[in-house]
């Protein structure tokens, strides 16, 4: 059963883009310094978007320290220690009462529009499918469901994706469809998703930087 209607708290959860901790598989054909650029520009495209939305709360769920790329508005909570499973059932462990969505760094063409009803919907749960069989997006009515909901989920699998939106449906929820998105994983996804972002993008300024310099 649905409860409280209104904005959700927005998270999202990510890694903080240090050279050789993230994007590990754009190298190659990039350097552990550009794939930690491209990390940096693609975190920073997706907390521009979470700002655009109307949100009770906008919060980091972050593995390491913030930077000079966290924009005002957002509270950082640091991600508890465990498997992909944990850590997300983690983020929604500091939410009130009220809906939530959590989404990652790894989709810069997000846009405020993909996420602006969500909350206000009369949904029980959002679910946002990836290309690469995961997800990228995981809203809840009720957060703290969230362990019973998520933990066990196998992560990064090609089915991961389907095993968690059947977790939702099993356990009654309705659940809201969002657009499917491609995932910065590799180079060749980097090169289509950058195709993709909205005006302004710095994901899509920072991949046509290295390329000029690759010339």
């Amino acid at each position: 059963m649905t409860v409280t209607s209104g904005p959700a708290i927005l998270l999202v959860i990510a890694k903080e883009p240090v050279p050789g901790r993230v994007k590990t598989r754009l190298t190659p054909p990039y350097t552990p310094q550009e794939a930690a650029a491209l990390a940096e520009a693609s975190l920073s495209d997706t907390l521009d978007a979470a700002l655009r939305v109307p949100a009770r709360r906008r919060v980091l769920v972050l593995d390491g320290k913030p930077g000079r790329w966290l924009p005002r508005g957002f509270d950082v909570v640091p991600q508890v220690s465990g498997e992909l499973d944990e850590r997300i059932a983690g983020a929604f462990a500091v939410c009130d009462e009220g809906p939530a969505l959590l989404v990652g760094m790894d989709t810069p063409q997000l846009t405020a529009d993909l996420l602006a009803d969500i909350g206000r919907d009369g949904h029980d749960a959002w679910f946002g499918p990836a290309a690469d069989g995961g997800f990228w997006a995981l809203g809840l009515a009720e957060p703290s469901r969230a362990g019973s909901l998520v933990r066990g989920v196998p992560m990064s699998t090609g089915r991961t994706g389907e095993i968690q939106r059947h977790r939702l449906l099993d356990a009654g929820l309705s659940v809201r469809d969002l657009p499917l998105l491609r995932d910065v994983d590799t180079a060749t996804d980097a090169a289509s998703v950058a195709g993709l972002c909205p005006p302004g993008s710095r994901f899509a300024a920072v991949l046509a930087s290295l390329a000029e310099v690759a010339r």
